[in-house]
């Protein structure tokens, strides 16, 4: 027996039984559950952070993230199988890591791979032989190969014999209960066929499903099929839904009439813009890297263009629907109802509320805002705080726009008190109300 076949079967062993010491970098909305479900399955699991609050919180039993309750987080800290730290010292122990880490883009929407390229400055400090390295952040087709491979090979190690090395995206739809980390099929690609079939081992302890491609390259490429879809086809109801108001024409009937049809259509809603960490993000680490390949991707580009376009659409159409009412943007008491960027949820990233809230106050909106998922906001008026939605706020001001469809909002008492109310996700479908006291996106 070879010393390549050894360190892989005592890597698999470890594995197969449950005795692997897993590391999990980044305690969000990936990286948290990623830990408790294996936590669950009897691994002895670490979840490494740079943010000393979050890492007091897990250990403290007290969970940030919507999908994980404190009651679930709670026994599994007690049993002492999960814990969180700020010291990267622990990984020299680890025989699993996965990066969980944020993958934002620039401020001229380039990839940003600061977060990744640090978390793999500190693994290589613990690099050890039998090391299984996963990158779960999404990024463009390459990154595995290209940057991470020759990072930890500086150390002397070698992937594919010594340590081995894969990506498998994440598949988190937060908020969602329907499907979770344990229950949403997970593609996985190694950098040698060795590494693919560890790390298939390794997911198959904590998740029903994986499903295995050739490379590390064709895994992060599924990740940025999967949003690129979705954000090309949010792009086209958008603009449907834009068609329809030139032709005087209810968008979302056309979309509920055309779903009736079984085959050949998928339903799609228009959107007051893209929010989240993936949608409006993950395409363009595709165009970015196509880019350097002397290709344009004209699908991409488009639909982002339409997409990052609709707050200002929203705002247009709510200038609109004030101005039948004899009123202006400027100066109107406006009542925004959601900054999450999806329903039932607390996460604002990229939310286009926050951009709507935006351009309303640059043109002399007085705007307030509800959610009982949010607290507090930032804008460039400074810090908001979240407001109950009362009779008398929704009496006092001239338009309540519906920015996300939260199930705790009381739609009917909504239109039956504000004079005027504009609905960008259709929230409203069932009420019925005076002619022109519901406007839609």
């Amino acid at each position: 027996m070879n010393q390549q076949t050894k360190t892989a079967e005592t890597l698999t062993e470890r594995i197969e039984s449950h005795q692997a010491h897993l590391v999990v970098v980044g305690l969000g909305y990936v990286g948290l559950p990623l830990a408790v479900g294996f936590t669950r399955v009897g691994f002895t699991v670490t979840g490494f952070d740079i943010s000393t609050e979050r890492v007091e919180h897990v250990n403290a039993g007290v969970s940030d993230i919507g999908d994980i309750s404190d009651e679930e987080l709670a026994p599994l800290i007690e049993s002492g199988k999960l814990s969180a730290t700020t010291d990267s010292a622990v990984m020299a122990k680890a025989d699993c890591i996965s990066i969980c880490v944020p993958t934002p883009l620039s401020k001229t929407k380039d990839p940003d791979v600061s977060f990744i390229l640090s978390a793999v400055g500190e693994i290589k400090k613990h690099l050890h032989s039998g090391m299984l390295v996963v990158l779960e952040s999404t990024t463009y087709p390459g990154t595995t190969e290209e940057l991470i491979r020759p990072m930890l090979e500086e150390t002397g190690l070698k992937v594919g014999t010594d340590i081995f090395l894969a990506f498998s995206p994440e598949r988190v739809d937060p908020g969602k209960p329907v499907y979770q980390t344990k229950n949403t099929q997970r593609i996985v690609g190694g950098t040698t066929l060795e590494c693919t079939r560890i790390a298939k081992i390794f997911y198959e302890q904590s998740i029903e499903k994986i499903h295995t491609v050739n490379s590390t390259q064709a895994a992060e490429m599924v990740k940025l099929l999967e949003n690129t879809f979705r954000s090309v086809n949010i792009a086209l109801v958008n603009e449907v839904a834009l068609m329809c108001d030139r032709l005087n024409i209810d968008v979302w009937e056309i979309i509920d009439a055309a779903a009736t049809k079984p085959f050949g259509f998928m339903k799609f809603y228009p959107v007051p813009g893209l929010g989240g960490h993936c949608i409006p993000i993950d395409p363009h680490y595709l165009a970015w890297k196509l880019k350097s390949l002397n290709y344009y991707a004209r699908f991409i580009e488009l639909a982002g263009d339409i997409n990052s376009r609709m707050p200002e659409y929203v705002v247009e159409r709510i200038g609109k629907a004030l101005n039948l009412a004899k009123k202006a943007i400027g100066g109107s008491k406006i009542l925004t109802l959601g900054v999450a960027y999806k329903r039932d949820i607390a996460d604002v990233r990229e939310s286009p509320a926050l951009d709507v809230i935006r351009l309303l106050q640059q043109q002399g909106a007085q705007v307030e805002y509800a959610d009982p998922y949010v607290a507090k906001i930032k804008t460039d008026n400074g810090v908001m705080e979240h407001v109950e939605i009362t009779r008398e706020r929704l009496q006092s001001c001239d338009c309540a726009v519906i920015l996300t469809d939260h199930t705790d909002f009381d739609y009917e008492a909504i239109c039956r008190h504000a004079p005027l109310v504009f609905d960008t996700r259709n929230a409203t479908h069932d009420i019925h109300a005076p002619a022109g006291r519901i406007v839609k996106l």
